[in-house]
Order: structure tokens, then sequence, then C-alpha cells
């Protein structure tokens, strides 16, 4: 005998409303259709229709109803598995949203290492002098594109290019051997370039991995010390440069430091420039890029005024030269 064939399931493509969710997840939570309806507000028959609609668009059931009790389906238990947190978002950004409107706010995007060093150290000052100014800082080494994020302003650390068109150079780089006093009090002399080599050396570990990089290494500052064959004790390696200083200050090693991150560790006595006549430079700088669509607000104006003034309290810190206006040195 021959059986004829099931007629293919008809799937539906139109989104869910989001209350046919809402309702799924306070039933799925309690298990009760009563109890959803007291969480929600709504009727008991309410609850129940909005279940049978949602069911009806899935094409499956999603509780078992039994006589003095509701199960969920493993179908159902998937759902909510998946649909609970995507609501808490939706939910968290709406409550993001309600208590930031009508507040004015600055949006800064730079990378973990200069926001825990040189940004955050110094944003007090001008919270205290704008008390109505909310700040947001997204710490990642993602380039975000200023022309279609809600960011207002980037800090970024690179060459002059395609990254920093349009911006202000707020300060170049230098690099230093620094150590925590501890180290050089207990540990072998240090008075000339060669004798690094008889310490631990702290060093990015993608220090050459790309050129860019490839500037903060050991290898290239003993090649200017004309020095291009020697051999450390041992390698220490970190990811990021705030964890490189981390190291230094608590003794483990020589780092090989941007001075416009550690001036103000140096300025407090937690780390020490040792060879100060050895420093380098490179091509390098720190870079404000502010969004086409924020220049002209009143609290990104203030900011950006705010960040020069510090970027010139960096340049006196570590000696670098102004500009013949007396502001950021040219490039």
């Amino acid at each position: 005998m021959a059986f004829a064939e099931p007629a293919p399931a008809v799937l539906r493509s139109r989104p869910v409303s989001a209350g046919h969710w809402r309702a799924f997840l306070a039933v799925a939570q309690h298990l009760n259709f009563r109890a959803a309806a007291d969480e929600l507000a709504l009727t008991q028959s309410a609850v129940s229709r909005q279940i049978q609609a949602l069911e009806e668009e899935l094409g499956l059931a999603l509780f078992l109803r039994h006589t003095r009790a509701v199960e969920l389906t493993g179908a159902g238990a998937q759902l909510q598995r998946a649909v609970a947190p995507a609501l808490e978002r939706i939910d968290s950004a709406v409550r993001l949203v309600r208590q930031t409107a009508g507040r004015r706010c600055v949006t800064i995007t730079t990378w973990a290492s200069f926001a825990s060093m040189w940004l955050i150290t110094r944003m007090e000052e001008f919270q205290r002098d704008h008390p109505g100014v909310d700040i947001r800082i997204d710490a990642s080494d993602t380039l975000v594109d200023l022309d279609t994020s809600d960011v207002d302003l980037a800090l970024r650390y690179c060459l002059p290019g395609a990254g920093t068109q349009g911006g202000l150079r707020l300060f170049g780089e230098q690099l230093s051997v620094v150590a925590s006093p501890w180290l050089l009090k207990s540990g072998p002399a240090l008075r000339r370039p060669a004798d690094a080599a008889r310490f631990t050396l702290i060093e990015a570990s993608d220090a050459h991995r790309s050129q860019r990089m490839e500037w903060l290494s050991w290898r290239r500052w003993f090649a200017r010390q004309d020095l291009p064959r020697l051999e450390p004790a041992r390698w220490l390696y970190f990811n990021y440069a705030h964890q490189i200083v981390q190291a230094a200050r608590s003794g483990q090693g020589l780092a090989l430091a941007r001075m416009p991150l550690i001036a103000d560790v140096l300025a407090a006595g937690d780390l020490v420039e040792v060879l100060p006549q050895h420093r380098i430079d490179t091509p390098l700088a720190y870079w404000l890029v502010v969004g086409p669509r924020s220049a002209q607000r009143p609290e990104i104006k203030a900011f950006c005024a705010w960040l020069h003034i510090q970027a010139q309290a960096t340049r006196a810190a570590i000696g670098e030269p102004a500009g013949p206006d007396g502001g950021e040195h040219p490039h």
C-alpha cells in the first residue's frame, strides 16, 4: 500500500512580535500562565493568546500543557536560552538611552594601554571643570570609522597616514630604558648600553610582527647603540604596554618604555630612567582625530581644548620641543 508524502512545512519569514517573546519568557520562567499574566499586567487569556499566536507563527509547540502544570518542550527550552539574553541586551540599551537622553556626552575610542596609562589618570580635572559632561571610553585595538560610528573622537598611535588625516598631532615618541629603584640597587651595575644585557629585558610580544611595533624592540635599540648582536640574560614578553611597565615597576627587568606613557610614573619615582643619554626617537606619534559630525558641539570643543593642554604638559615632561607657534611639534 503506497503512502502519500507529507506536505512540506511552510516556513514563515516575517518577524515575531517582541510582545510575544516577552509573554513566552514570562511563562517559561514561571511555568504558570497566571503568574506570567500578573508579571506582565495582562489577563491570563491575553497571555494564552500570545503564546498560541507565537506557536502558530513558529509551527511547533513551545509548552506541554498538563492539567495543573506547564512544561517547556525541547524547542521551547532552546528558544528560552537564545531569546532571554537577546531581550536583556535590548532592555539594557533602552535603559542606557533613557538615562543619557538630553545629557551631553563625549565618546572616545583609543587603545587600552593609552587609556589606562595616560588618559584616565588625567580626566579628573576635566570632570571637575565640566560636571555636566559624561565621558564614555571605548578601549579597543580596532580602528573605528568616525564617519559612520557614534564615536566622537579617536586618540590614535601610528605613523602619519590615512588614520590621522585632519587630526592634531599631540606628541611624538621617544623610547628609554627604565627600571625600578629596587632593581637598580640590588642588580648589577648599569652604566653603559652593553650593561643592559646583564638584566632580563621586558618587551612587547608582537614587537617583531609588524614594522610599527618593530620600532619598539630592544633589537633596534641595541642596533642604535652599535651592539646589534648583544643577547640579554633572558626575555620577558607581554601583550600590552601597561603590562610591560607594571613588570618593570615590580623589579622583574628592564623595560624599553614609551616616554609619553611613563612620564607620570617617572615623576612619582616608581621607575627610574637609566642611560637617559641613549634615548631613541621613533616616527610614531599620538594623534587626536575628531569625527566630522561632532566637531562643532561645545562639549567636544571643550574636551579637545583640555586635551591640547594635557599634550603640552606631556611634551614638556618628555623634553619634546614645541612647534613654531608654541603648540604641537610639527610633523
